[in-house]
């Protein structure tokens, strides 16, 4: 588990699925959930860390719109 900059607890999940790893972020207070994929025998932090910017990247531009657009 890791902490989101702006607060609340995330969720990461590693997934193998053939000769790729997919990583899940999820970001609990609001469900919001991004993924990446990569080769299996890369490197696991790198992997999560792109999905943790891609979970901060997404989770800004939501700010400012309302909900359910």
């Amino acid at each position: 588990m890791a902490q989101a900059a702006g607060g609340g607890e995330i969720l990461i999940e590693f997934k193998r699925i053939g000769n790729y790893l997919k990583v899940i972020a999820l970001h609990a207070p609001t469900l919001t959930e991004v993924s990446v994929f990569g080769p299996a025998v890369g490197s696991k932090e790198l992997l999560k860390r792109t999905a943790l910017a891609k979970l901060d990247y997404v989770m800004k531009r939501g700010q400012g719109k309302p909900p359910g657009k």
